[in-house]
């Protein structure tokens, strides 16, 4: 294909004319130098890949011209350089690989072409949980547990490694994906292939956003996504809209990085940026560190965001020596960055972009706080949280209410713990973490917490003994920079041993409470708390006895489990009063931002870094043990519970299906507005009287080998067992929380399971309807599969997170959405009526449809393939079928 911009190639460095890039600076384009950076990442990769079927002269000439096209919903192709994936969502991906293999060879294709092209590293740390605490054996005994339970996925795992090339596993205990991303495997520019080109990266897990932090684009896709880009296909996304969020000002002294990301979330929400990128500018991100930017990309899917882009600037290029890569490399990182016009200066106002919108924040406007007590965006000042919470208390169930009675705001239940008598309350704080990603990757909260602990211990503060205290580093060079800073041993003292590298109790791995702790909670119907260091807090999600959950920076962790309650006023009240009768307050304890940095400055060095990282594949002894099958095509076992060959390829041929109207669909659900993808697929505990536990009992297991719905991903008899299955669901069909529904035909209340399972026997398709942000949160391809499973064929929602939309147009399911200003209340919409959707025979992105009921009422509704390539993955039944046929024929 001929292409003009194509032509532009150089040799980055004279000394070596075969590594050439594509110079955009000598585009003689003025649209090139008004472009957002996170747009000239897109453009640099269409020019790239322009020789290539897929990548055309117009798709160029649209990125190019962004600002024009922006909000004319123009398609373009991109495709990223790396792909990345946790356990949870890994496990599926290559049990999707092994199943398409399979299906590939039966088509009389050949089955090794389902392989990934492009790198895909696949972290392990989703597996571990807090099953052990405070105690110094806490880690050990919690990764001999991670093993014993998930040996056969782990070996799957192993077998996909071997058998699959491109793709590199991180071996459980080495870290979080997004923390080890950043500190490792991120280039910012890649040298591959001959050429110099940008870093950019696709995930299978939404906080993938974090990388955006280092200046590498980056976000969230589905499993079902992620698996196509593996084998080469592009992203079919809309050209966004970039949200400029201007920074400007210092923090103030007492403010972390925790509350100034807590706060741009709050804000995000309320400009509403769903879709969009955000691209962060002006002189106040000249004041963060790069762990202060990855903190607040990190949370890029709270509020609502595709990307969170912070571009490269000397910061970066700093961060990358710090974190020990190779000076040679990182020096032509910035040769590169700086000849094709990525390299930022923040204090620089003419190098600021056209923008969409600006929005701005001053970072000295910033205080302490917190958000909670059931979303993410609902930011309360740590000077308003006791109000807070017991207004919350008595107001109506919704995300700021918990609908207690007046006369028992007080109730107290007395308890024995290991011999001694306690007392809890609503507000009680009953877990205690310090986790995730989101800060653990900041050494400055995280030496805070440290420094803050010490000066707790000196003043003589305890934290109550029944509490669960924890702390799950995103990576070895914590642990590593804690110890030697001398302050691991004064968090110990308070109970936060390390438990364990992994996401824990930020993704619900949280562990059981003990049982008096659970009982007088359930005795006394108590909102108890949990606070974490986390980025979700979503009901059910955390533990299933915590009502309240709170996000809070890792000091205010330690300050809230030494308080034993939610209900204080820091500035009024003290945090204790040690053995010789003084109260302590906080901010008696709080260390300055001079104490943090001084630390900082001293003990967060390379040489941590290169020595944590160049044992990082082969350190776990166990993980080094196992033993996996070398064959290419996976033996599938009848036996397991975890591994099974999936059902969505049975029947496939290459023959194309015509999509058909849907009629006569029951109601299985109905919601109001954020339900999530924890509601729709949980990652948790399975219930011991759920569908999923009837099934697991009926192979021979014991509840105590049922483990989490996350380690069952690689079963679909398991997770689709497990869909809807979350405890704090709110149907509207049913006066309780609970995962069931009405089967209308009989009238019948029944796990959500068993209704479809017979509306599936009799035949009868099925539907959902929603309110608004239906899908936040995770990027779980199972909250899109699952409903696959139990017959939903359409989603009718007022608005869908852009991740959950993309993985039900990945599996066929079809996105449908009311007109502007409808919804199911202005159109009368009950959810007891059956609908027949019709589906036209010339079908194009983004039309309207219609709906006729059985009542004799029509509307109708907007088909959500926002794209033609969306289109034909649902002509073929979903991307992954699409993938298959291509492959084979």
């Amino acid at each position: 294909m001929s292409n003009p911009f194509v032509r532009i190639v150089e040799p980055l460095d004279p000394k070596q004319p075969l590594k050439k890039f594509f110079n955009l600076s000598k585009l003689e384009d003025a649209r090139y130098a008004r472009l957002p950076f996170s747009i000239r990442v897109l453009l640099e990769a269409a020019i790239r890949n322009c020789d290539e079927f897929l990548v055309k002269k117009e798709d160029v000439e649209n990125i190019l011209n962004w600002k024009v096209v922006q909000h004319k919903n123009v398609e373009v192709p991109f495709k990223p350089a790396r792909v990345i994936l946790q356990d949870f969502t890994g496990v599926p991906a290559v049990v999707d690989f092994a199943a398409m293999r399979d299906a590939v060879k039966k088509l009389g294709g050949d089955p090794e072409k389902i392989n990934p092209i492009c790198p895909a590293d696949l972290v392990i740390d989703h597996s571990i949980q807090v099953d052990f605490n405070r105690r110094s054996d806490s880690l050990q005994k919690n990764q001999d547990l991670e093993f014993e339970r998930n040996k056969e996925r782990f070996e799957f795992l192993k077998w996909g490694s071997q058998a699959f090339k491109n793709m590199r596993i991180i071996p459980p205990g080495s870290g979080i994906i997004h923390q080890v991303n950043l500190e490792y495997l991120a280039r910012v520019v890649m040298d591959q292939d001959g050429y110099y080109y940008p870093d950019s990266v696709v995930g299978t897990d939404s906080h993938t956003t974090m990388i955006d932090g280092l200046g590498v684009l980056g976000w969230g896709v589905g499993g079902i996504e992620a698996e196509a880009v593996m084998l080469g296909q592009p992203i079919s996304m809309v050209l966004p809209e970039v949200v400029g969020y201007k920074l400007l000002g210092n923090p103030q002294p007492l403010v972390t990085s925790t509350d100034i990301v807590l706060t741009i979330t709050k804000h995000l929400r309320q400009v509403g940026v769903v879709g969009k990128f955000v691209e962060f500018f002006g002189p106040g991100v000249a004041q963060l560190s790069i762990a202060d930017r990855a903190t607040i990309a990190n949370m890029c899917p709270e509020y609502g965001a595709t990307a969170a882009y912070f571009p490269v600037d000397d910061i970066s290029i700093g961060y990358l020596i710090q974190t020990g890569r190779d000076k040679e490399k990182v020096m032509f990182v910035e040769k590169y960055l700086e000849a094709v016009g990525m390299l930022r200066d923040f204090k620089n106002s003419s190098q600021d972009p056209d923008f969409t919108q600006v929005v701005e924040l001053d970072l000295h406007t910033v205080v302490p706080c917190c958000s909670g007590p059931k979303r993410p965006q609902d930011k309360v000042a740590v000077s308003d949280m006791k109000k807070d919470f017991e207004t919350c208390l008595g107001a109506k169930q919704g995300f700021k209410g918990f609908q207690i009675a007046p006369d028992r705001h007080n109730s107290i239940v007395k308890f024995n713990f290991e011999g001694r008598d306690f007392e809890l309350a609503h507000g009680s704080v009953v877990i205690a973490a310090i986790t995730s990603c989101t800060n653990t990757s900041n050494p400055s909260v995280m030496l805070g917490a440290g420094l803050l602990a010490k000066k707790a211990v000196e003043a003589g503060l305890t934290v109550k003994p029944y509490i669960k205290t924890s702390l799950s580093p995103g990576s070895g060079v914590v642990t590593y920079y804690l110890r030697e800073s001398g302050v691991m041993s004064y968090l110990s003292q308070l109970g936060f041993d390390v438990v364990g590298y992994g996401c824990m109790t930020c993704i619900g791995n949280s562990g059981p409470l003990p049982e008096s702790v659970v009982e007088a909670i359930t005795q006394g119907d108590l909102v108890a708390v949990g606070v974490l260091s986390g980025n979700r807090n979503f009901e059910g999600r955390v533990h299933p006895n915590t009502r309240a959950n709170y996000l809070a920076s890792p000091p205010l962790v330690i300050a809230y489990a030494i308080a034993g309650t939610i209900r204080i006023d820091f500035e009024k009240e003290p945090l204790g009063i040690n053995a010789s009768g003084k109260k302590i307050f906080l901010k008696d304890i709080w260390p300055t931002r001079n104490e943090i940095q001084a630390v900082e400055r001293q003990f967060v060095i390379p040489g941590m870094f290169k020595e944590v990282y160049q044992k990082i594949e082969t350190v776990n002894k166990s993980w080094n043990a196992l033993d996996a099958p070398s064959d290419k095509l996976y033996t599938w076992n009848p036996k397991s519970t975890y591994i099974k060959s999936p059902p969505f390829f049975d029947g496939l041929t290459l023959a194309l299906q015509t999509p058909k109207t849907i009629e006569d669909a029951y109601v299985l659900l109905s919601f109001g507005d954020s339900v999530t993808t924890d509601h729709i697929s949980p990652a948790g505990n399975i219930a011991r009287n759920s569908p999923a536990a009837r099934y697991l009992t009926s192979r021979g297991l014991t509840p105590r080998e049922f483990n989490s719905y996350g380690s069952r991903r690689g079963n679909d008899a398991v997770m689709a067992r497990g869909t809807f299955a979350n405890i704090r669901l709110v149907n509207k069909f049913i006066d309780k929380q609970g995962p069931q529904t009405i089967h209308f035909p009989s009238g019948e209340t029944l796990d959500v399971f068993d209704a479809a399972e017979r509306y599936k026997q009799a035949g009868h398709p099925l539907i959902v309807l929603a309110g608004k942000e239906y899908g936040a949160g995770s990027s779980r391809d199972w909250a899109a599969k699952g409903p696959f499973l139990l017959g939903v064929k359409a989603v009718l929602a007022e608005s869908y997170e852009r991740i959950h939309r993309s993985n039900l147009v990945g599996m066929g399911v079809i996105p449908l959405q009311y007109l502007p200003g409808e919804d199911a209340g202005t159109l009368g919409l009950t959810g007891r009526e059956r609908y027949t959707i019709i589906i036209p025979e010339k079908l194009k992105p983004q039309m309207n449809i219609q709906i006729k009921l059985d009542t004799g009422k029509t509307f109708h509704a907007i088909m959500r393939f926002d794209t033609d390539v969306e289109l034909t993955y649902f002509r073929n039944g979903g991307i992954l079928n699409y993938m298959i046929r291509k492959m084979a024929s």
